[in-house]
């Protein structure tokens, strides 16, 4: 396999695990209750989500949950209407900071939107030695490219698992700002093609803002839902449940949310 092979299977199998937790695990499973986790996989989340995304699951639950509340308005934690196109990338992280604050400081106004959540914010935000996970995936990234022999190997595996701030300047922003609407929402979401496929699906923000209890962001002929894909993957492998045969609003939490 050449070099420059090698880079890109190594950053992808890095995107992959990013992407299969945040989108599959974070969004559809622990924000929406679209697919049903089971407790032994909630369980692991609670540990490992941090660690391999650096980002901690309940307070990006929150941030999301708060986000659908507030879709593109002041109170919104991360919209273009606000921002800029560009300036969501700053925003969501002073958002994130912020949230995952309150939730340390047991702010009722920010608990009681994650209070189906169970578990705690991660010991690493509540000891502030967040950064560690950072460390680790550096010196990952340092060994995978000393046995390689090629510092971009370990370079593209970085990039690769931590690339969820990309990811949600893309879906937070641009799908927020650009593209076509299968609904009528209150808000300015929008279904990217291209987001949805870098993302995995999560481009498709019309019908997602529009039916967020649907583990399937693609609705119409010509869109595919790639996060859906692993949504089935996983159920193959009885991680989790999809449910079928029921209606885009059927709990309180995902008419909320």
């Amino acid at each position: 396999m050449s070099t420059l092979w090698l880079v890109f299977a190594v950053f992808m199998a890095g995107y992959l695990i990013n992407i299969f937790y945040i989108t599959v695990l974070y969004h559809r499973g622990l924000t929406h209750r679209a697919i049903e986790l089971s407790p032994g996989l909630e369980k692991c989340l609670a540990y490992t989500g941090n660690w391999l995304t650096g980002i901690d699951p309940k307070a990006w639950a929150c941030m999301h949950r708060l986000h659908h509340i507030h879709s593109d308005t002041d109170l919104d934690p991360h919209s273009p209407v606000h921002y800029g196109v560009f300036g969501v990338m700053l925003g969501q992280l002073r958002s994130y900071e912020k949230i995952l604050g309150q939730l340390i400081r047991g702010n009722p106004e920010y608990t009681e939107i994650v209070s189906d959540i169970k578990f705690d914010v991660n010991i690493l935000n509540r000891k502030k030695i967040w950064i560690i996970p950072y460390l680790v995936h550096i010196a990952l990234a340092y060994g995978i490219g000393h046995y390689f022999g090629s510092v971009w190997v370990g370079i593209a595996y970085f990039l690769g698992i931590m690339s969820h701030p990309i990811q949600g300047w893309m879906v937070n922003s641009i799908a927020h700002h650009s593209g076509y609407r299968n609904f009528n929402s209150a808000d300015n979401s929008k279904n990217n093609v291209v987001v949805a496929v870098l993302a995995f699906g999560e481009g498709f923000q019309n019908n997602h803002h529009s039916r967020p209890a649907s583990a399937n962001f693609a609705y119409k002929a010509g869109e595919i839902d790639l996060g859906y894909g692993l949504c089935l993957v996983a159920e193959k492998f009885g991680v989790l449940k999809i449910p079928r045969g029921v209606g885009v609003q059927e709990t309180e939490l995902n008419a909320t949310y």
